[in-house]
């Protein structure tokens, strides 16, 4: 049995993510302890529990210590079973955190699956549903593992409620080099999504995110959608040649649209400015595909905290090593590489 360290490095909920999911592609147990130990509330929150749940059922587990507040689980994976499933988060927790979990293992099953995800899907500190869409299924399709995700119901922190659905083939896995991308880069669209606001707040940030990135009218896009709570995204999508990235900011009770819009087109300065394919939260995505597929590389900014623990993570299940190195030929970028 693995034995991991759920204080090791940045201490969160991924070290406990992608721990489920390799376990139910190689088939080898683990014991997790000290879960989120770093964290405010330490132990599985809801959508950590969720997430465990939604990895033994898939993979006929046998689990010990799965419950709220638990900051010790063993986990023995059974065999990984596609087909239809549907999981819940009676908060508003991440639904994209648990389709993280278990898409690298329905990947890996004989047979498709869908997926049917039902809680928050517009979260702080997590992927939005935009995100897998646009930027991190186009590049598992070229990796050989295509999944479709389709977003029927906006469900934004805190209310939640929102409803996902995702596709997932068996995967026929490919290496992917990500080293170069165009000289200019651009921000291709942006849409402001608003739920139950006044429609004040997306023209105000509409009309500043095409100020600062000098977009033109018909790129920029609004959007009034149904939730169950108020809520509001700036989405902005990144043409970068080989890939897109795609910079999603929420906004917040009490902040206000100015802010929210700064906010989103200094990220999307950033990202242009920095001569890389892949932002840092790509990068942190795509760690497990790339060890699935056997090696492969990409150009980044400096690894997060999250991403090197994540990749220590994935070497104490998978027989590869990460190695990440600043590129001194283009100062303020880093290479990962997986073989």
């Amino acid at each position: 049995m693995i034995e991991l360290d759920g204080s090791m490095g940045e201490g969160g909920g991924q070290i406990l993510r992608s721990a489920l999911s390799l376990a139910l592609i190689t088939g080898q147990p683990f014991l997790l302890e000290k879960i989120r130990q770093q964290r405010a509330k330490p132990g599985l929150q809801r959508q950590h529990l969720t997430a465990v749940q939604a990895a033994a059922e898939i993979g006929s587990a046998r689990v010990e210590g799965a419950e709220l507040g638990s900051t010790r689980l063993a986990f023995r994976p059974g065999k990984i079973r596609g087909g239809s499933y549907r999981f819940t988060i009676s908060t508003a927790g991440s639904t994209m955190l648990v389709l993280q979990t278990v898409l690298p293992a329905l990947l890996c099953a004989e047979v498709p699956s869908t997926v049917e995800l039902r809680g928050g899907t517009h979260n702080p500190m997590a992927p939005t549903a935009d995100f897998l869409q646009r930027a991190f299924a186009p590049l598992l399709a070229r990796m050989g593992a295509p999944f479709e995700l389709e977003l029927a119901v906006h469900g934004f922190y805190p209310a939640g409620g929102g409803v996902a659905f995702a596709r997932i083939e068996p995967a026929q896995w490919r290496p992917l080099e990500l080293l170069e991308r165009p000289r200019a880069p651009r921000a291709a669209q942006a849409r402001i999504v608003c739920a139950n606001l006044s429609p004040h707040v997306a023209e105000r940030e509409a009309t500043l995110v095409r100020s600062r990135l000098g977009l033109d009218a018909r790129t920029v896009r609004t959007e009034n959608v149904a939730s169950p709570g108020p809520g509001n995204a700036i989405l902005i999508e990144l043409d970068l040649g080989a890939s897109r990235e795609l910079v999603s900011t929420l906004g917040e009770k009490g902040l206000p649209a100015e802010e929210v819009a700064t906010n989103a087109a200094d990220e999307t300065l950033r990202l242009l400015a920095a001569r890389v394919p892949v932002g840092e939260h790509l990068a942190d995505q795509l760690l497990l595909p790339l060890a699935l597929a056997g090696g492969g590389s990409f150009r980044t900014l400096p690894p997060t905290e999250h991403t090197r623990t994540n990749a220590q993570v994935i070497e104490r299940f998978l027989p590869v090593r990460f190695t990440l190195a600043e590129d001194t030929s283009e100062p303020g970028t880093w290479i990962l590489t997986a073989q």
